[in-house]
């Protein structure tokens, strides 16, 4: 059987829409790790990155440097119907067949 993954090209700018949210958490997670890869949450996670780093707390404890830090926030939500597009790469190929049948993939 044919998936339209195979048939997709390095480089090329795919459409991806949940259809339905999997009950499986390991497919949860690939889906939320896919959904990342979207330039404008990967800047939002950089940025985030970034103004924690500004904002990290040093204090003294026990005569040592103690770092109390913020935990990151969560930018990407997996429910039916969060759409993201993001250039596709051979990485993504197995993570994609596996939560194949959760997703709509279209090509731009």
């Amino acid at each position: 059987m044919s998936s339209i993954i195979d048939s997709l090209k390095t480089g090329q700018t795919i459409q991806c829409t949940v259809a339905k949210l999997p009950q499986a958490i390991d497919d949860r997670d690939t889906i939320a790790r896919l959904m990342r890869n979207d330039p404008t949450n990967r800047k939002a996670l950089r940025r985030a990155q970034h103004l924690r780093r500004q904002r990290m707390v040093v204090y003294n404890r026990g005569n040592r440097d103690w770092v109390s830090r913020e935990t990151c926030a969560k930018v990407v939500i997996v429910a039916p119907g969060q759409a993201w597009s993001m250039p596709y790469t051979l990485d993504f190929a197995r993570d994609l067949q596996k939560v194949e049948k959760y997703l709509t993939i279209k090509t731009k």
